[in-house]
């Protein structure tokens, strides 16, 4: 059975859509709670693909969370092993970061529905080539990053320009968050953390407006999602090609550059 390694930052944000159609495509899944277990220290021996999901903390942090560089050695030890790997929002910044590109706060936070847009190479993608030229997806972030030279350049936004790179076949980084369900995005207005940042420091948000907006756009947002990680499970039937990357302690391996 093939297996996948999920890393989880905070308690709320987890895997989402992401869960059903993994298991029904038969994939064993596996977390690594970094919140409950911050010093866990996993092996990527026997997985067949990774999973960075979300959290608050920066890869600018990784004094204060140690398990930062952890995941950092660990996505090393996936992209030698060339399995599928898919970062979302701080798991694509972890990936940005390893593959050598600047990762740091934005000018503006992206809160709720947002336009993204599809470069020419994002509209061809394997992943995201059944996307329009401009779609409503959710964000919650204040990071940003720089597309590693050596990957593809997928998607953009007015506030943001790195929201999704593909780095090789297999290796996807998205700024956004396809992974969300209705449910999910009232966990996240709901929660203390997320309501200071959001809404009692920047009034340009409000709850009211996400959640209505919510009701007009999460609809295709969850089809966009179906179709994407479906497209994404695809990619464990390419045969793993092992190769050699330099490792530096989760510092950007020089042959990334």
């Amino acid at each position: 059975m093939r297996k996948v390694l999920v890393f989880q930052h905070v308690a709320h944000k987890i895997l989402g859509t992401l869960n059903p159609t993994l298991k029904e495509r038969g994939l064993n899944i596996r977390y690594v709670n970094y919140e409950r277990t911050p010093d866990e220290h996993p092996s990527m021996q026997k997985y067949n693909g990774l999973i960075i999901l979300g959290g608050h903390m920066g890869v600018y942090e990784a004094e204060k969370y140690k398990h930062i560089k952890v995941e950092m050695q660990l996505i090393e030890e996936a992209l030698k092993k060339d399995i599928p790997i898919l970062g979302i929002c701080l798991g694509a910044q972890l990936l940005a970061h390893v593959l050598g590109a600047d990762v740091r706060k934005n000018k503006e936070k992206e809160i709720g529905w947002c336009d993204i847009n599809l470069t020419p190479e994002g509209l061809k993608d394997p992943l995201l080539g059944h996307f329009s030229p401009t779609e409503k997806i959710f964000q919650l972030h204040g990071d940003t990053f720089d597309i590693p030279q050596t990957a593809a350049h997928l998607a953009c936004s007015q506030e943001c320009p790195g929201q999704a790179f593909r780095y090789g076949n297999k290796v996807y980084g998205l700024q956004f968050h396809l992974e969300v369900d209705g449910p999910m995005i009232q966990r996240w207005l709901d929660n203390p953390r997320n309501h200071e940042e959001m809404f009692s420091t920047h009034k340009n948000f409000s709850k009211k407006t996400i959640s209505q907006e919510t009701e007009i756009y999460l609809p295709h947002s969850l089809e966009l999602s179906r179709k994407t990680f479906l497209n994404f499970i695809d990619l464990f039937s390419m045969k793993e090609r092992p190769v050699r990357l330099g490792s530096d302690h989760g510092k950007p391996p020089k042959t990334f550059k």
